[in-house]
Order: C-alpha cells, then structure tokens, then sequence
C-alpha cells in the first residue's frame, strides 16, 4: 500500500456496538487488559525486535510462564525487591529480579515507583531504539514498574497514600496509568488456565513509531493516540490471534471495516494497519473530537478513557512510549493471574 500516493476517501463510520472486536476481555496488557470490548486472547513472545518470526503458541499454564507478582511471599514482605546483576545495565547497576516482591506499605511503593521510573527513564535515555533491541536494563525496570502499577490498581488505598509522596509529575502519571488499568481490568473475565494463544514478536519500536507518525502526518491523528490504540488492542502486534468475533490484525478491524478504510492494504502488516486506523479514525471525528471517533473504533467509554490516558502520557513523555513497548503480557485465569511473557 502506498500511503503517499493514494487519496484519502471519507466514508461515514460504521457502528461497531456489540461486534467483540478487541481481544481485552481476557488479557492483561502493559498493566492493564489488552483492550476491551471483545473477548479475545492475547499473548506475547520476549523478543520484540525479531524482523518477522513465526506465530508461537502460549499456554496460561505454561510452566515456563512467570506467576504474578503479587504471590503469597511477595504480599508478606515490605521489602524493596530483590535484584539481579544485568549486561544491559550500567556498571555497578543492580536491577529488580523479574519476580521481586513489590512493597506492601505506602512509604516504600512511593520509594519503589520514583526510583524505578527514574532508572528506567535513565535507561530508555542511554537505549538506542533504531540501532537494537531493548537492553536488559530496560525490560527489567519496565517489568517492575508495570508489576507495581498493577500492584497498586488492586489495592486503592495502599495506592491513594503512596502516591500523595509522590513528586507531582510522577504523581500524575502514577494515577493515570493505575486508572487505565481499573477500566479495563472491570471489563476482564478470567478464562481456563490451559488456554492457548498464537503470538509472534513484536516490530521494532522504532520502526513502529515511524508507522505512527507517518499516520499523524497524513491524517492528523496524533501519533501518541494511534500508539495507544495498538498498545491496548495487541500489544503492539504482539497478539497474532483474532479475536472470538474475528477482528484481526495489530489494530483489530473486522473484516468489513478493513475493506472500507484499509485502502486496499494487508490488515496484518503493522504499517498498513495503522494507516487504515488513522483513516478509520479521522473520518470518525478525529482529530477534532477523539472520544467519539474512539468510540466509534471500540464502544466502551472504559476503552477510550484507557486509551486517551495512557496517549496522555505518551504526549507529557515521549519515553513513556517506549516503557509501553517493554511491558508484559498478564493474563487472568480462573486459576489466578499468570505473566505470559518477559524476562526470566
């Protein structure tokens, strides 16, 4: 699809009420569920960078699979997490295990949440997207910052005190991200421990960011919501399976939606499908009013506030963006919730 050279046609939006689309009913992605609306499943590899690997089945019941973090043993300690020596880190740097207990007192949470978004800023600083993969450094201090937003959603009051000793501006990204993940964790249903998903890695994050903001300038749909968008809906393009109504693809358009604003693209290429997001979306009323054109895209006033909040963040930070790529698939099953994906 050449998206310079072919005109752009406005179509009247389709409803889309009652379709499932999204594969956020089951799923729960970047802190929060995959999406909303439909019921779906999602899973991820831990290799996002790979250029185009073959679809990998996931089980919830894996055993490789990493238990949630919030286990009996990390609720009975206080403690800041254990940690674990990284190749990607700066020398010296000593970095939260993938399963470290997560803090259990306001004062300590408000500690953990400061000086892991620190680090992680830090590490996303010295990262360079284009050239690589994300360092170790960066996929730890990301599993742990999204394990204690996760942490926090489920327990409001512990969160509420430890974010009044937050600095402002962390303060504010804090409760942002902890009330994305309260919308859509109220739409999630669990599913059976042994359900399989088919996932495959993510692109690049800098090859998808050139996606968005190519979309941004045909269309002018802001690149920070279309990154949202595909963050809730697929993790980034992580999630190869359709949803149970068969949307499909890393930006989950049904099949008839596609052929009025896929622009004669392939529903399962990244840069096809956020072109024909972009597309969808501005001839749904973005960018002028970007809640209804989102609830055209998904009708769940609990998908378009996640989505605007965590576009928010992305707008205030440029590298929250990149956190977001690096965060781990949860999913939640009638025998608990499991991670799916990330470092072991």
């Amino acid at each position: 699809m050449d998206d310079l050279r072919r005109p752009f046609r406005a179509r009247p939006p389709k409803p889309r009420t009652g379709r499932g689309r999204t594969l956020a009913c089951l799923l729960l992605v970047s802190a929060a569920v995959a999406g909303t609306g439909g019921c779906g499943a999602t899973a991820t590899t831990a290799a996002p960078s790979s250029p185009s690997p073959a679809s990998t089945p996931t089980s919830a019941s894996d055993p490789s699979s990493a238990s949630d973090p919030s286990s009996a043993s990390a609720k009975a300690t206080g403690a800041v997490p254990s940690a674990t020596a990284s190749a990607g880190a700066s020398a010296g740097q000593a970095l939260p295990a993938p399963g470290a207990p997560l803090p259990t007192d306001p004062a300590r949470l408000a500690t953990a949440l400061r000086d892991t978004t620190t680090a992680l800023n830090a590490a996303i600083d010295r990262w360079r997207p284009s050239t690589g993969a994300p360092p170790r450094d960066v996929e730890l201090l990301a599993l742990y910052q999204q394990r204690l937003y996760r942490h926090a959603a489920r327990h409001r009051a512990l969160a509420d005190r430890a974010f009044a000793r937050l600095p402002a501006a962390l303060a504010a990204q804090a409760k942002d991200n902890v009330s994305a993940l309260r919308e859509l964790l109220a739409l999630t249903r669990p599913i059976k421990p042994s359900a399989v998903f088919k996932v495959q890695a993510a692109r690049p994050a800098a090859e998808l960011l050139g996606h968005f903001k190519r979309a941004e300038r045909r269309f002018g749909v802001e690149w920070e919501v279309l990154a949202s968008v595909m963050f809730v809906e697929t993790k980034f393009g992580r999630v190869r399976a359709d949803s149970h109504a068969g949307a499909q693809g890393p930006m989950q358009f049904m099949p008839a939606t596609w052929r009025a604003y896929g622009m004669g693209g392939d529903v399962q290429n990244p840069r096809d499908a956020v072109m024909g997001a972009a597309n969808y979306l501005h001839a749904s009323g973005a960018p002028r009013d970007y809640r209804r054109a989102l609830h055209a895209y998904n009708p769940s006033r609990a998908y378009v506030d996640a989505v605007l909040l965590h576009a928010r963040q992305m707008r205030r930070d440029p590298r929250a963006y990149y956190a977001y790529y690096n965060w781990q698939v949860f999913v939640l099953t009638t025998a608990g919730e499991r991670r799916l994906t990330g470092p072991k």
